[in-house]
């Protein structure tokens, strides 16, 4: 999954840090300091190659034209609130509808085979919320235990339980009228997403 002339230990820390940077945008309205981080981002590629360039500087370009107070009131307005949200983070309502549903229960069958639990405490949402998996992606790329962080790992987690739906979750977030950062944190997602599944089809 190397470009030509890159370092494949950047390249992953790479794909690591962007995992982690998605699953902090999509778990909870960004905070300062990622914030401030973020719009003082050079606006070239993050990764070797220049794939992600253009959604990239789309993302920064959004984080600087709107304010913290702004960007978590998006946040809140698209998937906070009582009831049901105005966008969906969670794999069963994109896959079969439904929350909770048997995606779900397949999902929780093979984290428990990577030796991976939810900490209810720090992360109430279920465990196929967008930002979990993120985070799981993240640890597969960067954890130590080579038994299951390696590419193998990363391609079939990648395959099953999050190519199929996060295309429609960006359709959701690009087609709403509300959102602004949200909607280039999509065509960022979008962007990332392609980039996974083309490196992940040549280790075929």
């Amino acid at each position: 999954m190397t470009p030509a002339g890159s370092s494949a230990l950047d390249e992953e820390t790479a794909r690591a840090e962007l995992y982690g940077l998605l699953s902090q945008l999509y778990y909870a309205a960004p905070g300062p300091e990622l914030l401030s981080a973020l719009r003082v981002a050079v606006t070239e590629a993050p990764a070797a190659g220049g794939f992600l360039q253009e959604s990239w500087q789309q993302l920064v370009g959004a984080a600087r034209a709107l304010d913290d107070a702004a960007i978590a009131l998006e946040f809140d307005r698209l998937f906070g609130g009582v009831g049901k949200p105005e966008v969906y983070l969670y794999a069963s309502h994109y896959v079969s509808g439904f929350l909770n549903e048997k995606p779900l229960a397949r999902l929780r069958t093979e984290l428990a085979r990577l030796g991976l639990a939810r900490d209810e405490a720090a992360m109430p949402e279920t465990e196929d919320h967008i930002a979990y998996l993120c985070e799981v992606m993240r640890y597969l790329i960067a954890g130590d235990d080579v038994a299951v962080c390696n590419l193998a790992s990363q391609r079939d987690f990648f395959a099953t339980h999050l190519q199929p739906w996060v295309g429609s979750l960006c359709d959701a977030l690009a087609a709403h009228p509300q959102a602004r950062f949200y909607a280039a944190t999509a065509h960022f997602t979008r962007a990332f997403v392609s980039v996974e599944a083309q490196g992940f089809d040549m280790l075929d």
